[in-house]
This record gives structure tokens, sequence and C-alpha cells, in this order.
């Protein structure tokens, strides 16, 4: 496997987003349950960016579109919307992530290719103490996953070709993106992105398999 760069998934890969968007629905005393709040955010979230995507909503970075998408969802203040929006800022990782992010830096580029856009990925990464060597963003092509846009990206920016970087990520669609587009791909599971009975998935056409990041670094080492 000729892989010189992996580059990273965040919202649900890297960070744990529900439980810190319910953490601060709760904290800001909406009515409702904050993880099903939190879920209806999130899949309202992504399907404006799939309306981007078809060309039925013109760009606007993560922040204005989960803005848009509170306000769909629940009646805010100004005030307690940009605190709710700024909470994605500030997610922590999986217990795995930073120290298994580090063991993975020590063997290949490590970088981003996220739909959140480059400032909100330096305040999550700061937030989260993740080191990448690039911050890549959906952003740089003004479009969102599964755009073929975004993953060509990866190799442009790190001056490779597109088989030798590869995508790691727990969503499926994302992997078969990168997949569609040259890339080389990595499934991590994540069986608690949504939650105690979240969907079982996987991903049977990843090149590499993982239980976590430390799995991936084992396999990608031994590669």
């Amino acid at each position: 496997m000729t892989v010189r760069a992996l580059v990273f998934d965040v919202f649900g890969t890297l960070v744990d987003w529900r439980t810190g968007i319910a953490a601060a629905l709760a904290r800001s005393g909406v009515v409702g349950d904050p993880e099903e709040l939190a879920d209806a955010w999130r899949m309202g979230f992504l399907l404006a960016t799939q309306e981007v995507v078809r060309g039925d909503r013109p760009w606007a970075n993560v922040d204005a579109l989960h803005a848009a998408t509170l306000d769909a969802l629940l009646d805010v203040s100004p005030e307690e919307r940009g605190r709710l929006v700024a909470a994605w800022h500030r997610l922590d990782p999986w217990p795995d992530v930073p120290s298994g992010l580090e063991a993975l830096r020590s063997q290949r580029v490590v970088a981003t290719l996220s739909n959140g856009h480059i400032a909100m990925l330096v305040d999550m990464t700061r937030h989260a103490g993740l080191r990448f060597d690039a911050l890549l963003s959906a952003e740089l092509a003004q479009t969102y996953k599964a755009d073929p846009a975004v993953y060509s990206l990866a190799p442009r920016y790190l001056g490779l070709e597109p088989h030798e970087v590869m995508l790691v990520a727990c969503h499926p669609l994302d992997l078969a993106g990168a997949r569609a587009a040259g890339l080389r791909s990595a499934y991590v599971d994540r069986p608690l992105e949504h939650g105690p009975g979240s969907p079982v998935r996987a991903d049977p056409d990843a090149d590499i398999r993982a239980v976590d990041l430390h799995d991936l670094a084992a396999q990608v080492g031994n590669a």
C-alpha cells in the first residue's frame, strides 16, 4: 500500500458531536429532549449541505448553515443562536483520538478533509488538542461532501496522486465518495456516534477497517 497521507473526516470520526451539542442545548434551556434536538439539528444541516451540492442553495459556510437550520428547528434569541452555533467549534474528541492521531502522524502526513470551514477547524483542533500537518476544508471548493471536488482537494494541496491519499472516516457514504475520486479509504467504527442503540454500520469495500485510531495505526504501520 503506497499511502503517503491520511486525511480525516472530523465530525463523528474524530469528535463526539452529539454529546457536546446535546449538552449545549441542555444548558440553553430549550424545550425538548436535548439529544433528539441534537440529532434533528445535525440532520437539518446535512440536508442543507446537499442542497448546496445540488445547486439548490448558495454556498454558505458551516456556521451559516448551522444558524439557518437551528432557526428552522427552534425559536431562540440571536444571542443564544450564536452560543449554540459556537458550541460546534468546541467539541471533545473520542478517547482514542489524541494519542492515536499522534501515532498516525509519526508514520504519515495527516490532514483534515472536513465540511467544517477553516476557522472552525482551527478552533476545534485547538480545543481538542489535535495536531495536523494541514487543515483542508470543503470551504476551499465552495461545496460539500460528497461532491468530487471536495475529495480532489487532498491530492491537489498535498502534492500527491489520488491513490497516495487515504480518507479516514466512520461514514460509508463519505468513504464511497473518496473511492470514486480515486482515494484509498479506511473505515473507523464509531458505534456511539448517534448514542446508545446507534445503527450498525460497516464498509466492506474499505481498504482498512479499524475499531479505533490505534488499530488503524497498527494496520497502516504493517502495510
